[in-house]
């Protein structure tokens, strides 16, 4: 194996949090290495942003980079269930900050963020494969595999795995843990959506907004609609595994599940699925401990809930955030704290988001989306919650997420 390569902090993956990250720590004057597995631009789910990652995208220095690549743009999120619509906007929020953002095609957009990284100093090493990860030593040691299919050995005096859904650290040091979540699975792909304006108005759609419809006979099957800036669309639907058995098709899977709903067939009738429609199954994941002895994880490597309110992306942000400024302390010599500093914090975000996608499943939270005599002082807040300011404690719904919520449903349901 060839000599150690010595580095400052490694981070293993060039996906958004390991991008902002990358960027906030190089900015921070520390020397960065990225190893990335795959090349950019590489297919990846997640498409519809939330406001609150407009922030970090900004504390990163990447924020007129985002706003000049022509993205669609994106103010909020609109619900249909039969013949019910309903919708929110996001610059109608109870937190102060950024109210709009954009649903991107994350295969260029991840591309954008690791080239400003790159273009800030980082150091992003392409096809490297992390094989073997060793914390025992004063040093972190990892072993990889680069596209020559050589060994190299990387020594760091920090280790981020934002590895996302390859969850890198978690599978080599026995972190995985169970998630809670009942197993879910996704079908997805971008299609040619050629939604006409006749069709608009026939049944509102915002190209500005993630459109969220809910199965007419199973309120637990739910489907997304993302538009896109060239004419292109992210569509998938979600369902526990049991309800797709009727097919052994993902294609044809998707196609037909869409049929069974009146509004959304409308829309995506002329619609051209022209390319393979992908799944994954058990998505939802937790871990033992977000850090360890010369190491932290971030985003999706750490813990993924659900796609349905998009936090993902958000999520992975958050975590940037909080340990490119923990990373910077420790090495300034200060007191630091992993857990209560980096897990405990990033968990009241993660848990706000819990109780809500826990609310959506059960029922309990389309019955207050939907209801017909919203409160604007309510909505404003849930608002905050939906475009990603779940860490605001200023928001009752967030200080307090599930009593408050358990409240709202019952309010909701009396007064129908």
């Amino acid at each position: 194996m060839a000599n150690s390569q010595i580095c400052k902090v490694i981070i293993i993956g060039a996906g958004p949090s390991g991008s902002i990250a990358g960027a906030m720590l190089q900015n921070k004057g520390y020397q960065v290495t990225i190893l990335e597995r795959q090349v950019f631009p590489r297919f990846s789910i997640g498409e519809s942003l939330l406001p609150q990652c407009m922030e970090f995208i900004r504390q990163a220095g990447m924020l007129d980079a985002v706003m000049n690549a022509g993205f669609q743009f994106k103010n909020g999120a609109s619900f249909a269930y039969r013949d019910q619509r309903t919708e929110f906007s996001f610059e109608d929020k109870f937190t102060p900050g950024m109210g709009t953002t954009f649903q991107v095609q994350r295969g260029r957009f991840d591309k954008l963020l690791a080239d400003e990284a790159a273009r800030m100093g980082v150091d992003i090493q392409w096809q490297m494969e992390v094989l073997n990860a060793d914390f025992s030593a004063d040093k972190p040691r990892l072993t990889v595999r680069n596209q020559a299919n050589e060994l190299l050995s990387y020594e760091a005096d920090f280790v981020l795995d934002a590895s996302g859904f390859g969850r890198i650290l978690p599978r080599l040091l026995d972190l995985e843990s169970p998630s809670g979540f009942p197993v879910r699975q996704a079908l997805f792909g971008h299609i040619e959506d050629r939604i006409s304006a006749d069709q608009i108005n026939d049944d509102p759609f915002d190209r500005n907004k993630i459109r969220i419809t809910v199965h007419p006979e199973h309120k637990d099957v739910w489907f997304w609609l993302i538009p896109f800036s060239n004419g292109r669309s992210s569509v998938g639907v979600v369902a526990e595994p049991a309800f797709y058995q009727a097919w052994d098709n993902n294609d044809s899977a998707l196609q037909d599940i869409i049929g069974q709903d009146a509004s959304l067939s409308e829309l995506l009738k002329n619609a051209v699925f022209d390319e393979k429609i992908n799944a994954i199954t058990g998505y939802s994941a937790n871990v033992k401990s977000l850090h360890g002895k010369g190491y932290a994880l971030l985003g999706n490597a750490g813990e993924f809930l659900d796609p349905v309110f998009s936090s993902g992306v958000t999520i992975a942000m958050k975590s940037a955030s909080l340990a490119a400024d923990l990373l910077d302390r420790q090495f300034n010599n200060e007191p630091v704290d992993w857990q209560n500093d980096y897990a405990v914090p990033l968990q009241r975000g993660v848990n706000t988001f819990r109780v809500f996608v826990d609310a959506w499943y059960d029922g309990r939270f389309q019955d207050v989306i939907f209801h017909s005599k919203q409160q604007p002082e309510v909505k404003a807040m849930i608002s905050s919650i939906l475009a990603g300011y779940a860490w605001d404690e200023n928001n009752p719904y967030v200080k307090n997420a599930r009593s408050r919520l358990d409240t709202l449903v019952e309010l909701c349901r009396s007064s129908d």
